[in-house]
């Protein structure tokens, strides 16, 4: 179905690198068009569940985000469906610079990150945060849910501060060394430093890149609501664990909300 997408938009797959999405929702491939490459990412699901906000996330972020947020512009989109299943392609500018992990989420070696590149992904955060959105990430149903069961303690699960977040902040969506966000389908509302939080979670396996991210975003986590945010963040990848994901991460995000804790 990729190379049918390939077929609809005019471009031709290239190359032998293919990028799957989690569970194999997702491919994504270089292309080369008639003057240029492109990256084409096709998106499927079964016919009832086709559509929605994570299907138009990526359009919507191309129309709000700011030029202070590096991320691959889309170039067009066609989505159809076969009876079985639904289909959305879209043709991206060509990222040159490699994510972080080559699939993972979670960081295991040191990135080569420099000053700049810190400076960037602030900046960054600090302006999707500013996105006015009625879109949704987090939501406080589930907060108030999840928080007691998962982080094992009584917490108050009222979020005080939201601000937009991209959502699915890893270093498998992070580029290097010239910085790209990838992946643009659940961005919305959150807890106030989510997007920050989620990057710290991600990093424990790595304490020099973790304390890295406390230096260069602690005017995010270092805060009340930053501190919030990684109890919900720590809160969700718990869950994570119930499920068989995750589970090399369960000890340092318990350490880690054990250090939390102390500080409420």
């Amino acid at each position: 179905m990729h190379d049918a997408a390939a077929t609809r938009l005019n471009a031709t797959p290239i190359g032998s690198r293919e990028a799957w999405g989690w569970r194999g929702r997702t491919l994504g491939r270089a292309v080369s068009l008639d003057i240029d490459a492109g990256w084409l990412r096709l998106v499927s699901a079964p016919s009832g569940r086709a559509g929605g906000k994570l299907w138009e996330g990526p359009l919507e972020a191309d129309r709000r985000m700011p030029s202070a947020v590096p991320r691959p512009r889309l170039v067009e989109r066609q989505s159809w469906n076969d009876g079985e299943y639904g289909y959305l392609a879209e043709l991206y500018e060509l990222v040159t610079a490699t994510t972080i992990t080559a699939h993972e989420p979670a960081l295991r070696t040191e990135p080569d990150l420099d000053g700049g590149w810190w400076d960037s992904l602030s900046n960054a955060l600090d302006s999707i945060a500013a996105v006015p959105s009625d879109r949704v990430a987090v939501r406080q149903e589930y907060l108030d849910r999840a928080m007691p069961q998962f982080l094992g303690v009584p917490v108050d699960s009222t979020v005080h501060v939201w601000a937009t977040a991209h959502g699915d902040l890893h270093w498998a969506n992070l580029t290097g060394p010239s910085l790209t966000i990838l992946d643009w389908e659940g961005w919305g509302a959150a807890p106030a430093g989510y997007d920050a939080a989620l990057l710290h979670a991600y990093s424990l396996l790595v304490p020099t890149t973790a304390a890295q991210i406390r230096s260069h975003l602690g005017h995010i986590l270092d805060t009340p609501s930053g501190l919030f945010a990684e109890l919900v963040v720590i809160t969700e990848l718990l869950q994570t664990t119930t499920r068989g994901d995750n589970l090399d991460l369960e000890a340092p995000l318990r350490a880690h909300l054990g250090h939390l804790l102390d500080r409420l």
